[in-house]
């Protein structure tokens, strides 16, 4: 059997609320350049928003203006979305706690060994992480071959989680195997 190859994430779409809580949130608070607005095709009472989220990929947002916002966690069933990850530099990741709590946003800092995390809700309660790795993918290799390779260290070690030695030796690995090239 043929499996059908993807080739990446094109875009995700979200059911919101309004146009303007939409572009509050997307544009106002993360950054993300609203890119266009047009029509629903499939469902003539809503809107499509288009924003960038910084790959050139988009994030689009469904609005209605008969919605509210929902104001509370969004539901964490089997078959929902449990959160979306947004990449971040360093720089800014360590500029994030204090902007959020200018604008009085709650949020929730997380190290999670090879990367940090901040956590936020929307306004319809989606959870949406700001992520940012400890490392530097070397030229030539994707952040998944670094994560691959310390997975792989982790697992001879026979230790919990990937953590920071894991991803330097990783780095390490591939590095010496592209110089035998």
């Amino acid at each position: 059997m043929s499996r059908i190859q993807v080739q990446g994430l094109h875009h995700i779409t979200l059911v919101g609320s309004t146009r303007q809580s939409a572009i509050d949130f997307w544009q106002g608070v993360l950054g993300m350049p609203f890119i266009f607005e047009q029509p629903n095709l499939g469902r003539p009472e809503e809107n499509h928003l288009y924003f960038d989220p910084g790959d050139g990929r988009l994030l689009t947002v469904f609005t209605d203006e008969t919605r509210n916002d929902a104001g509370r966690p969004a539901p964490r069933d089997v078959g929902c979305v449990e959160h979306i990850a947004l990449a971040v530099s360093r720089a800014v990741f360590l500029q994030v706690p204090a902007r959020l709590e200018t604008r009085g946003m709650r949020f929730i800092q997380r190290d999670r060994g090879f990367m940090d995390s901040i956590y936020l809700q929307d306004p319809n309660g989606l959870k949406v992480e700001l992520a940012c790795y400890k490392f530097v993918t070397p030229e030539g290799f994707r952040d998944a071959d670094v994560l691959m390779a310390a997975h792989r260290i982790r697992l001879a070690r026979g230790d919990h989680h990937i953590d920071e030695s894991h991803v330097a030796d990783a780095i390490i690995q591939l590095m010496d195997g592209r110089d035998r090239l």
